[in-house]
């Protein structure tokens, strides 16, 4: 007679955890579309169109669009209002806000997402630019300034050293002993450009968070600036300044952002979803 676990076909031997793992994913993640679906035709239900009061789908977080005509709102501030004072909602920078007392707004049209204010990271955007081009002028300016005429070449005189001959003599004489000199560290860029980028991670961290690989901190610090500007040429990081501070972050991390174009979250300084 056959016992239960031959007919079970849960042999460990036979047990796939990756395929399990991957199946349940996918079904959460059906799941998970489902209910934003469900959850948009309940919000939207006892609405319409402002415009012609036709039927509205939502499009994405904070923003539907009619069926009929084809008019875009945001519902939040189409249909919600202060419950503190009645006002309309008004989006300020990454969440809603009453126009009319400042209070916060918490959207009923919201699943799992946030909104930003556009015209708030156009400015800043523009701003990020104008940076940057004071940045060029002023740079510009201190290389014109720092240049120097030719240097002429002072003569050699071996007479103004005393004991220089004698010495170079000895140095240079047979069976001299040789002098012995501890062997220089050598740089690897492949090894600091590993150690910086095993060290970021969804949160821009500052450059001198990095802890340092060799006990020669100045060599060190240097070899980490240069792995650092190698990272960003390859468009591996993304680098930017703050006044004296050097901020850095994965540009995988990076790109996990949610609705904002790429060259307004390099002008807010943000990193991932906005929020």
């Amino acid at each position: 007679m056959d016992s239960p676990k031959a007919h079970s076909g849960l042999d460990r031997g036979d047990l796939d955890i990756v395929t399990a793992a991957r199946a349940l994913a996918a079904a959460v993640a059906r799941l998970v579309t489902r209910a934003r679906a469900f959850f948009y035709e309940v919000v939207l239900a006892g609405h319409t169109c402002p415009r012609c009061a036709g039927r509205l789908q939502m499009r994405g977080e904070g923003r539907c669009a009619c069926t009929a005509c084809g008019q875009a709102c945001d519902p939040t501030v189409a249909f919600q209002e202060c419950s503190a004072c009645g006002g309309r909602p008004r989006v300020r920078i990454r969440r809603y806000a009453c126009a009319r007392c400042g209070r916060a707004i918490t959207s009923r049209f919201l699943f799992d997402g946030l909104v930003f204010d556009a015209a708030y990271f156009r400015e800043k955007m523009a701003a990020s630019r104008q940076r940057r081009q004071e940045r060029r002028v002023q740079l510009q300016q201190f290389r014109s300034a720092s240049h120097s005429g030719v240097l002429e070449p002072l003569p050699v005189v071996l007479d103004d050293v005393p004991d220089l001959i004698a010495v170079l003599n000895r140095l240079t004489a047979a069976g001299a002993t040789r002098v012995s000199l501890p062997p220089r560290e050598q740089f690897s860029l492949q090894r600091y450009e590993t150690h910086v980028q095993a060290h970021l991670g969804t949160i821009a961290i500052r450059f001198d968070e990095i802890p340092p690989l060799s006990e020669n901190t100045l060599y060190d610090r240097v070899w980490r600036f240069i792995a650092l500007l190698f990272l960003a040429q390859a468009g591996v990081i993304r680098v930017w300044q703050e006044h004296e501070t050097i901020w850095l972050m994965s540009y995988e991390a990076d790109r996990e952002g949610q609705a904002v174009p790429r060259d307004v979250a390099d002008a807010a300084g943000i990193a991932g979803p906005v929020g």
